[in-house]
């Protein structure tokens, strides 16, 4: 256990008997228990393989690489159609998860080999997301918010595309456009 991870567990939370247990599950497996993200991350050699996270309706373990998972069970979740490598099982009770013990360990123990093994998921390139109209025209007009697009890393350039592409009208994701046109100009990510 890290002490740094405790406050997540000692916070006041609907989840936090499941928080307790997914700790436990997770500790057996021999994984080092680091902090990332505000959440407690689960380790092997250093590379993410789990974590616990909790939202309204659920918690969850979220396995990193879970698309390359063979989900035997058919209980990983993939979070948003954005999402491409990371994959959840989520939870609503303890008991669920006290059910589930043996195969939670199997799946975490599955994604220690894809470690082992070097395997990486293959990500979409920045190119092959969808740049909406507006923002395609701002670029055309406006040499330097092109170049300076262009000049961000392509996670940079993807969480842009997206926030932009989510908005349903045509003035919302111009505004969206301009209210992030200073951050796009001094090299700034969405959420920097």
């Amino acid at each position: 256990m890290n002490p740094k991870v405790d406050f997540f567990f000692e916070k006041n939370s609907k989840w936090q008997k499941e928080y307790k247990k997914l700790r436990s599950i997770a500790l057996s497996c021999g994984l080092t228990e680091e902090l990332k993200w505000g959440v407690p991350c689960y380790t092997f050699k250093k590379t993410n393989v789990v974590l616990i996270h909790g939202f309204k309706e659920y918690c969850a373990f979220l396995f990193h690489k879970g698309v390359l998972l063979k989900d035997t069970e058919g209980i990983l979740i993939q979070q948003t159609e954005n999402v491409q490598s990371a994959r959840q099982i989520r939870f609503t009770n303890l008991e669920e998860i006290e059910k589930m013990e043996a195969v939670l360990k199997a799946y975490i123990f599955e994604a220690i080999e894809v470690e082992k093994a070097g395997l990486s998921v293959e990500l979409k390139k920045t190119s092959e997301f969808t740049m909406v109209d507006e923002f395609k025209e701002v670029l055309n007009s406006d040499a330097e918010l092109k170049k300076a697009f262009e000049a961000l890393t392509p996670g940079r350039q993807r969480g842009y595309l997206l926030y932009f592409s989510q908005a349903k009208q045509s003035k919302t994701r111009k505004d969206r456009i301009d209210k992030y046109r200073d951050h796009i100009l001094n090299g700034k990510g969405l959420n920097d």
